[in-house]
């Protein structure tokens, strides 16, 4: 039943089985077998006898008295039980065992085992001989025992020592080897485990309040694992304070019997926590977590031992984590070096790509005055340089209040190139542009995205000492903002730029003086030319006629007198028309050079015009045109001079009934303009051309096709026209659609 360390055999005398071996007949017994007997009574070895029934069965016979005292049960006690019936189902299972391979082998066999009895756990060595009859069957065994309890508990401290130091040494090595932190908590709470024998090890990190996470645990394979797990232990704030406190330890054998707080007791039940050991991890004289061991289905008694293990252990990872943190912290000095190296190299690129990129410019800006050739360069070496989605370069027009991208560069956003945006719709972002401030920020990408599309945009302004011209628009596919280096290098292109603006504006507006000259002079020379073509019409007219009035009145005879009256009538209207012609070029020639100012003279246009209008009603009458006035009542007084402006009102209504066919109307209205006067004169059934518009008031211009009434003229009417509106500080300009033309004349009140 127990073991014992004998090594040597006791050969005991096989008897018929009938008989029994240790009875309280002794005379019947050979002398050999009293010897036995006295031996079986009297030595200090725990001898027990076991009967082997047929059916494989064992049961007791008896116990020596030295057994009897080592175990607390009488030799008639035991008798005739089985092993269940005095010890534990595992240590009778065990038992069992043992007495089953005895039989099984057939000779002796030795083992040490742990046995307890009411209560206390006894470690026994034990020797089993089997015992034969007559027929070589084992009928009995012989049990010899020594009670090693305190040889082997000194065997198991040693052991555990060596365990405990190999264990210390091993995680020690892992920190001297630089081992990540991640897998020295994990080892060590295998390990640990596996030395403490409990159900779960875990290293638990404290947060912010009373909270924690579980960052390493080993456990049995049917714990509930809680690796990853954020633990909220309302009794940890008050607990915490304890933890801060050197030294403080919680050892709990039975959750249920520790006197612990009702709320702690159900925080700990929900984890399936029997019993609990818990040593702080402390970190620069503050508590950093714990290392838990904990029994989850049945108490365990902590021994001192396991309790120092838990804390020289808790103080070798503290020294992990600190090492941790330290090379953390150099490999974040190493990745920011590397960084501010590669950050540095990079600068150093983009330094020689910028250059690259002025040189450029300036070679551009020296070897070409076209301004697009260098902007548009810009937009798209900034894209590659800065890995931008877009670059823009809009300008300001004349007045500063509008925007207008005029170059622009992309690789995958929708393009904006000619767009036009009023500074008044984002004054926010105008306002420090024009102050010539440099500005950034995020913006969200307009349209419909899988995903929200957040980019990073910087507007840059192109001034130099005369003023704002606009600004270079830079966006990135990320919200990383551009640092004042990109910044710095952005303002040097924006300065070139301003250059090759500058330079183009030079240039164009040299190129529109040169043309201006070039048309003053094709003018001139058209006018001139077309003077010369208008003065000899009359003229040819006046030497024909006179050279055939001269045959007529031939003193030798007069050929046909009554042809005389038609030709004076022709010396007379062409003179008249010479004599208008130069009239109308002096005036002209006078308005263009010094005019004098004009004679202003309050008018009431509601009974003034409408004289005027009444001397063209016969020409209109024969021409079979409508002729139709409309002034609105409201029209103030206009204050002007009278002269001129029946001149204009003269030729504008010559020139309707001239270029208005048969059939068709003429109407002329005036009425009120906000702050000004506006007189129109509208006739249909013409309709001029975008080209016959822009030329009709330039001098001698004629519509020759659109004149039904073939009328002559000087051509230099509606020239004019405009001059003495322009004098009198009014506007004109004409339209024409829908089959009518119409001047409208708009003088200032």
């Amino acid at each position: 039943m127990n073991k014992n360390p004998t090594e040597s055999t006791i050969k005991l005398t096989q008897l018929p089985p009938p008989q029994v071996l240790f009875g309280t007949e002794v005379d019947k017994k050979s002398s050999s077998e009293q010897f036995l007997l006295s031996m079986y009574d009297s030595v200090q070895a725990s001898i027990f006898v076991v009967d082997v029934l047929e059916d494989g069965d064992f049961r007791y016979v008896a116990l020596n008295p030295t057994h009897e005292r080592w175990i607390g049960i009488t030799s008639d006690d035991l008798r005739g039980k089985k092993p269940e019936d005095i010890l534990s189902p595992i240590d009778a299972a065990r038992v069992r065992q043992r007495y089953t391979d005895c039989v099984l082998f057939g000779k002796t066999i030795s083992y040490k085992q742990c046995l307890q009895f009411q209560g206390v756990p006894t470690w026994w060595s034990t020797t089993l001989t089997p015992l034969r009859d007559a027929n070589s069957k084992i009928y009995r065994l012989i049990g010899t025992s020594s009670n090693i309890t305190s040889i082997q508990e000194t065997e198991q401290a040693v052991e555990l020592q060596a365990q405990r130091e190999q264990l210390i040494e091993a995680i020690a090595s892992r920190i001297h080897q630089a081992v990540e932190l991640e897998t020295i908590l994990h080892q060590t709470t295998q390990e640990l485990r596996q030395f403490l024998k409990s159900d779960r090890v875990l290293i638990y990190r404290f947060g912010g309040n009373s909270n924690g996470v579980v960052i390493a645990e080993s456990t049995v394979t049917n714990s509930e694992p809680l690796l990853g797990k954020n633990i909220a232990d309302p009794c940890f704030g008050s607990q915490n304070q304890q933890y801060d406190s050197q030294g403080y330890i919680q050892v709990i054998e039975d959750i249920h019997t520790a006197g612990l707080h009702p709320c702690h007791i159900d925080f700990l039940a929900s984890l399936h926590v029997r019993a609990n050991l818990v040593v702080p991890i402390f970190l620069k004289q503050d508590v950093w977590g714990l290392l838990i061991a904990q029994h989850c289905h049945q108490p365990r008694q902590w021994q001192e031992m396991e309790t120092n293990l838990l804390k020289q252990l808790a103080t070798q990872i503290a020294i992990a984590i600190q090492q941790s943190e330290l090379h953390q912290q150099l490999n974040d000095f190493k990745v920011k070096i590397e960084l501010h190296k590669q950050k540095h190299i990079n600068q150093l690129q983009q330094v020689r790509n910028f250059q690259a990129l002025v040189r450029q410019m300036t070679e551009q800006i020296r070897d070409s005055v076209d301004e697009t050739q260098v902007l548009q360069t810009v937009t798209q070496k900034l894209v590659h340089l800065l890995n931008l989605d877009r670059c823009q370069i809009e300008l300001y027009s004349a007045c500063q209040t509008q925007v207008h991208i005029t170059y622009e560069y992309t690789t995958n956003l929708p393009k904006c190139l000619g767009l036009t945006k009023e500074i008044t719709d984002r004054p926010e972002v105008y306002q420090p542009l024009l102050q010539k401030q440099p500005l950034q920020f995020l913006e969200i990408v307009p349209g419909w995205q899988p995903k929200l599309l957040v980019v990073a945009q910087m507007a840059c302004p192109i001034f130099d000492t005369q003023g704002i011209l606009g600004n270079i628009w830079l966006t990135r596919p990320t919200q990383e903002a551009f640092d004042e280096f990109e910044v710095g290098l952005v303002q040097q292109i924006a300065n070139e730029c301003a250059i090759a603006i500058r330079q183009g504006q030079l240039y164009q507006k040299n190129q529109a003086q040169v043309k201006e000259l070039e048309k003053r002079e094709r003018l001139k020379n058209e006018f001139l030319r077309t003077l010369s073509q208008e003065l000899r019409t009359p003229i040819t007219s006046i030497s024909l006629a006179a050279q055939t009035l001269e045959s007529v009145l031939a003193p030798e005879q007069i050929l046909d007198i009554e042809i005389v009256p038609q030709l004076l009538q022709i010396l007379h209207n062409e003179c008249g028309r010479e004599s208008k012609l130069i009239n109308d070029l002096l005036t002209l020639t006078s308005l263009e050079a010094e005019p004098n100012p004009p004679t202003l003279i309050a008018i009431d246009l509601q009974s003034w015009l409408h004289p005027i209008i009444e001397t063209f009603r016969d020409v209109t009458n024969c021409q079979r045109q409508q002729l139709n006035l409309n002034i609105d009542p409201t029209v103030p007084l206009l204050e002007t001079d009278i002269t001129d402006l029946e001149r204009i009102v003269t030729e504008l209504l010559n020139h309707a009934c001239k270029y208005t066919p048969a059939g068709e109307s003429i109407a002329v209205s005036a009425e009120p303009a906000g702050d000004a006067i506006k007189l129109q004169i509208t006739n249909s059934g013409i309709e001029l051309t975008s080209n016959e518009l822009s030329r009709i008031f330039e001098p001698f211009y004629h519509l020759d096709k659109h004149d039904p009434w073939k009328h002559s003229g000087t051509g230099l009417e509606l020239a004019l026209v405009q001059k003495m509106v322009r004098h009198l500080g009014g506007s004109i300009f004409v339209e024409s659609a829908a089959g009518q033309t119409t001047f409208t004349v708009k003088f200032p009140v």
